[in-house]
């Protein structure tokens, strides 16, 4: 019996994902990815002629998550990556002598914001981590996990005795409001307030539910050697190990539809591959606004413009650096956090002060030697969040130029210093990222999760077209590394029941295929 085709159309971390478990289960796997390098969001950019970095993800969680998508295929992740805990999660600036590390060990933590804010604050922090931890344990399998979550299925998972539980998980007030109820000192609140932008959301709008976030970073913060790219070119390494094929710097113009069902895809040079699957590892909005053909458009709903994630700013550097000392993670808040929100969110625009992250990539966890950190160029990556405005407005130079001033302004202020020019600097706009990913207008999160129904109507794996499948972090169960990943191992368990229930026999695993990254 021949083998199943399926085409992948995107190689971000969830068509990754599900290439390499639909080939282990021996369906003809063909990737199909534009650019010339597997990843999508977690890319890499050459700064100054020949340095790579990291230019997506930096932050690699959820260990678990990846082990166990390894130990599916027979395979181990010690054998193709190495991994080393982080112990500092990262350091936080509020001023030159404000300052904050934040630790995966929970008393390491209390007693760093005991000394910075107090007893009371300390003890509130514990609350908080007892909270998260509750909420995502309470939300990991009857949400998470779930092919496709809804109010009524997620309430009768807690059960009614569990009801007082699904309350605890806070899913109706939003996440600054709970906020309140652990920390009195607002650089707290505003650290904390901070993960939901790892959701592409604002602490203001979101609900309380992605306190989750900061459970999953203190369970586990992980250096990858090689850079976070490596996680990307392990899972394709290891697809193809399985017998997928991936075609690199090749673009899909449209998926096929025969008999009201996805039947293959055309390429941009008019060649087309037959199957009896796709699964389309792109943002949601490209598929619902034709991106991908018109025949599919209506298999996804419509994201509005409105309800789009953070975009952002980026500055990938080769630079000096000196007056503070950066681990591998930095964060340097702005003093109006509100403010910062209502300027992208409702307002549209640039913040009037931004809140930096620095990613400094040749660091580790532990503080430098002073004549180990002065002097010597190294890789940064530094972040501001932005408007999801890349299509409709472009931001002209001077309000680059005025943002970009007011960026390394803050940094000056909380003491870091950073020599640098524009022939080792690789500037990103949300115009830049709106090229990269289409239809998104630049948000690099799918829709914002904004409101207590958001995340229930994020797509599933399963599109309302019989034979298209949807992955990545525009659909359930939401945006970052892990959850892309979760996001293929659905869309392959839903693609394979579904195989399953039209055919009594499985194919044989078909060893082979070809790399070209």
């Amino acid at each position: 019996m021949r083998a199943p085709r399926v085409v992948v159309v995107g190689a971000g971390v969830g068509g990754l994902v599900a290439a390499l478990l639909l080939a282990a289960r021996g369906l003809a796997v063909t990737v199909i990815e534009r650019a010339a390098r597997p990843g999508g969001k977690m890319r890499t950019t050459v700064v100054g002629g020949s340095t790579l970095i990291d230019a997506g993800p930096t932050v690699f969680t959820m260990r678990g998550v990846f082990e166990d998508i390894f130990t599916q295929v027979g395979a181990s992740l010690a054998d193709h990556l190495v991994l080393r805990p982080a112990e500092v999660l990262a350091r936080h600036a509020w001023g030159p002598n404000e300052r904050l590390d934040l630790f995966a060990d929970i008393d390491r933590s209390a007693d760093a914001i005991g000394r910075l804010a107090g007893a009371t604050e300390a003890r509130g922090y514990r609350d908080f981590c007892a909270r998260a931890q509750r909420i995502f344990e309470s939300l990991e399998r009857p949400f998470i996990r779930a092919q496709r979550p809804r109010l009524e299925t997620l309430v009768a998972a807690f059960g009614f005795r569990g009801l007082g539980d699904l309350w605890q998980i806070s899913p109706f007030v939003s996440m600054w409001r709970t906020l309140d109820e652990h920390f009195r000192d607002p650089r707290l609140r505003q650290l904390f307030g901070r993960y939901a932008t790892y959701c592409g959301s604002s602490p203001f709008l979101a609900p309380a539910t992605l306190m989750l976030v900061a459970h999953v970073e203190r369970e586990g913060v992980w250096l990858v050697e090689g850079g976070m790219h490596r996680v990307a070119c392990a899972l394709a390494d290891l697809a193809v190990a399985n017998g997928a094929m991936f075609r690199y710097a090749t673009e899909a113009r449209a998926v096929t539809v025969q008999a009201g069902r996805a039947a293959g895809v055309t390429l941009a040079d008019g060649e087309h591959i037959d199957a009896e699957a796709v699964l389309v590892n792109a943002d949601i909005a490209a598929v619902s606004q034709g991106r991908l053909g018109g025949d599919i458009a209506n298999a996804v709903p419509r994201i509005p413009s409105s309800a789009r994630s953070l975009s952002a700013i980026t500055w990938g550097m080769v630079a000096k650096t000196q007056g503070f000392d950066l681990l591998r993670h930095n964060v340097f808040f702005s003093r109006d956090y509100a403010g910062e929100f209502d300027d992208i969110f409702r307002r549209g625009k640039l913040p009037a002060e931004p809140t930096v992250y620095v990613c400094a990539q040749d660091r580790d966890d532990q503080e430098r030697a002073e004549a180990d950190s002065v002097g010597t160029p190294e890789a940064l990556l530094c972040l501001v969040n932005a408007p999801p405005t890349g299509d409709s407005e472009t931001l002209d130079p001077s309000e680059i130029a005025q943002c970009e001033e007011r960026t390394f302004r803050l940094l000056e202020r909380c003491g870091l210093h950073i020599t640098r020019s524009d022939d080792t600097t690789v500037r990103t706009t949300p115009r830049d990222f709106e090229r990269l990913f289409p239809a998104t207008g630049g948000a690099l999160y799918g829709p914002a999760s904004h409101g207590w129904m958001a995340s229930f109507r994020r797509s599933g794996a399963r599109s309302r077209m019989p034979g298209l499948y949807l992955a990545g972090g525009s659909a359930h169960p939401g945006p970052g590394v892990p959850m892309a990943a979760i996001s293929g191992q659905l869309a392959a368990a839903a693609l394979l029941a579904d195989f399953d229930s039209m055919s009594t026999s499985r194919p044989a695993v078909t060893p082979g295929g070809m790399s070209t990254h």
